[in-house]
């Protein structure tokens, strides 16, 4: 599959089978979310990996839109490091961007997946801090739910061309 069609046809899955992912193809995955551009290459991003059902059981309780979790098989949160910061304001666009990479790649892999916003929702914020029991300087900005997807989605067409503006608004 070439990437444009991966960036075309990935859709947001909210349910899974119960199929594992297997441990290199995690690894492939968060590698990809680790080549995301980023400010000054400044790459803050670290990643949080579970597949305790106890704890993706618990996200609902604190992220309103989290339910798929109690069907996902895996999940990463995507997190800031302020320790790592070189360009104050941009983390959030480097994470954002690794979070994009982790989903094409899964999608590549055949995984389904859904981005889930945590920052700047501060009750999500600390419910992640609490669950994965971040350190004070790691600021966590996005969830993806993961697994085999239990469900097809056919691509909608968004091409728009009343939205480009060429050379002036």
């Amino acid at each position: 599959m070439d990437g444009y069609e991966i960036i075309l046809n990935r859709r947001s899955i909210r349910k899974f089978t119960s199929d594992k992912i297997d441990q290199e193809t995690i690894e492939k995955i968060l590698n990809a979310g680790m080549y995301a551009p980023s400010a000054r290459n400044q790459q803050p991003w670290c990643f949080v990996v579970t597949d305790k059902r106890m704890i993706l059981d618990d996200m609902p309780n604190f992220h309103p839109y989290a339910g798929m979790m109690k069907q996902a098989t895996l999940a990463i949160l995507v997190c800031a490091d302020k320790l790592l910061i070189k360009s104050e304001g941009y983390w959030i666009q480097d994470c954002s961007a690794a979070t994009q990479n982790i989903l094409l790649a899964a999608y590549n892999f055949g995984i389904g997946s859904v981005w889930l916003g945590v920052y700047p929702r501060e009750e999500r914020v600390e419910g992640m801090k609490k669950l994965f029991s971040l350190p004070d300087q790691i600021i966590p900005v996005s969830l993806i739910a993961l697994g085999y997807p239990g469900e097809e989605k056919k691509q909608p067409e968004r091409f728009d061309q009343s939205r480009i503006h060429w050379d002036r608004w």
